[in-house]
């Protein structure tokens, strides 16, 4: 008697993106290994975002930047995007200040209203 393999991986759940922790200081050699962990992740769970967890990384400095940078760039390559979990309140900032935009979890995406805001209709206005 045989039955019938469930559709999709048992494992993965559609409606949260993969998470990538990222703890301690990272090391150079280490970051090949996180960006291939990082596409893994994408390609195994069908999604286009990975989440990585920032919270353990320590105070923000050019190597968090340089990490971040190379796990964008793995994760476009497969054709998703990184968002940031946790991020030290000056992680952004430094991000901005290198021209770097990643999204935080929390936050709107760029286009979208905060939760919780509507846009106000000028009544007369023609629908969209």
């Amino acid at each position: 008697m045989s039955s019938a393999c469930p559709a999709g991986l048992p494992h993965v759940d559609a409606k949260e993106p993969a998470v990538l922790v990222l703890a301690g200081p990272v090391t150079r050699d280490e970051v090949a290994g996180l960006c291939a962990q990082a596409q893994m992740l994408l390609a195994g769970s069908g999604g286009r975002v990975v989440v990585c967890d920032v919270g353990g990384l320590g105070p923000p400095g050019l190597a968090v930047v340089d990490l971040l940078a190379r796990l964008e760039l793995a994760a476009r390559r497969a054709g998703g995007r990184i968002r940031l979990r946790d991020p030290d309140p000056a992680l952004p900032a430094l991000l901005d200040l290198v021209g770097l935009r990643f999204q935080v979890e929390g936050q709107a995406e760029e286009g979208e209203p905060a939760l919780g805001v509507e846009e106000a209709v000028e009544t007369g206005d023609p629908a969209p």
